[in-house]
């Protein structure tokens, strides 16, 4: 990767874009940055050399001068990071999204992605822990914050990499992996594929990129995923011959033992013995916002979790039964984009009938606009007719006073979504 010295990312605050970020400032460069969000994220990051403005203006590319701008999926001609984008493109600046900018850094190692609708960030993160524990020293970046180590990025001094390698926009395909981790495939983001053969598609592509002295890593016998192996050059390993139902994890639930299985399988092909995975994976203590422990609410467990498809909620669900089977499990609920909702909405709705009372926020919007086919109320009524207990709440503030009034020690509580529903786990934890 050619050398520059000053490098900006529009978006800094992101949790892909703040891991890249690090990488950039342990390699020497000054890194600047601009974020509409103050969070906890942001300001470690100006604390670890970053500068970090909490708007978004043109004034900010003059005045910062860089010769590289990062900017992620979300800065748009509607959003207010678009007038910075423009600017550096005026200015004849280098312009590059962030899978871009990650392929040009992960590309240099022998690299390990990890891809699949869901349990990319935990696998990930247990690669992470996997590769530590035999002393391989790998440089990581994982899109979310690792409860080991509170950051998601490690500077490793060896050739290996571990990334996380998203679907959406076929952005993973700016990726040259070495070892290639499928962990299970569904239709999803579906803003932007039509259905699971457009998404099959994606990850047949991606198979095609690994070489033939490199691996692959899935559950061969999922009908969802075997039709994308097909042309794969590389040795394909089944990871469900490393799964082990009574393994002895801290994070509950079959998917995080599934989980475990495709990071033993992938440490395995790269020569790593056995005793190392089971010792990391036996002390993995998860990542932020993966059912995470945020703490008590008049005796009730509160766990945080960003599941935001409707195989993810119910896994969530089943982790939290697994954890507390005798308690009455209250699930705050915020749906993320009105196109998934739409699109998944009878799969949403018998994934929450799995919870004993189901509490509503309004849908998540992200990067859509409402059109009114879909609503909270809608899920609400259809939760009703399914005799499921179910309110609707309008703001954070107003479902965490309802938990509060109402939570005792014979109740869990998961806040489920990826949007800003994990305020909720913050205001009745603090």
């Amino acid at each position: 990767m050619e050398k520059k010295n000053k490098i900006h990312f529009i978006g800094i605050g992101g949790i892909g874009m703040s891991g890249l970020a690090r990488y950039y400032l342990h390699e020497g460069w000054q890194v600047s940055g601009s974020d509409i969000n103050k969070t906890p994220n942001s300001e470690k990051l100006i604390a670890e050399g970053a500068q970090v403005a909490y708007e978004h203006s043109q004034t900010i590319i003059y005045d910062s001068q860089p010769e590289l701008v990062v900017y992620t999926e979300g800065v748009t001609p509607e959003t207010e990071g678009w007038a910075e984008l423009e600017a550096a493109r005026a200015a004849g600046i280098e312009t590059i999204n962030y899978f871009e900018a990650l392929g040009r850094v992960a590309n240099e190692y022998y690299l390990i992605a990890v891809a699949g609708t869901h349990g990319k960030t935990t696998t990930t993160a247990m690669l992470a822990d996997i590769l530590e524990e035999a002393s391989y020293d790998p440089t990581v970046i994982v899109g979310s914050l690792r409860s080991k180590t509170g950051s998601n990025y490690r500077a490793g001094q060896s050739k290996y990499a571990v990334v996380e390698a998203c679907e959406f926009k076929r952005d993973f395909l700016h990726l040259e992996p070495d070892v290639l981790v499928i962990t299970n495939l569904e239709h999803e983001h579906v803003d932007y594929y039509k259905d699971l053969a457009d998404v099959q598609s994606a990850f047949a592509e991606l198979v095609a990129k690994v070489p033939e002295d490199g691996y692959i890593i899935a559950d061969t016998k999922d009908s969802n995923v075997a039709p994308v192996l097909a042309n794969a050059k590389a040795t394909v390993i089944n990871y469900t011959e490393y799964l082990n139902l009574e393994r002895d994890l801290l994070q509950p639930g079959l998917h995080n033992r599934q989980n475990a299985a495709a990071a033993e399988a992938a440490a395995s092909a790269i020569q790593i013995e056995e005793r190392y995975s089971d010792e990391a994976l036996r002390n993995f203590i998860g990542t932020a916002r993966r059912f995470e422990y945020k703490g008590e609410v008049h005796n009730a467990p509160v766990y945080d979790d960003y599941a935001h498809h409707p195989t993810e909620v119910a896994a969530a669900i089943a982790g939290a039964r697994e954890v507390h089977p005798s308690k009455q499990l209250t699930v705050v609920f915020q749906s993320h984009t009105y196109s998934r909702t739409k699109a998944l909405f009878d799969e949403f709705v018998s994934a929450l009938t799995k919870a004993d009372r189901v509490l509503l926020l309004p849908i998540y919007a992200a990067r859509e606009t409402d059109d009114g086919s879909v609503s909270s109320e809608m899920l609400r009524d259809a939760l009703l007719e399914r005799g499921v207990e179910v309110a609707l709440f309008h703001t954070i503030e107003a479902v965490a006073l309802e938990v509060t009034e109402t939570a005792s020690s014979n109740d869990v509580v998961l806040c489920v979504g990826a949007g800003n529903v994990t305020k909720v786990s913050e205001i009745l934890t603090k």
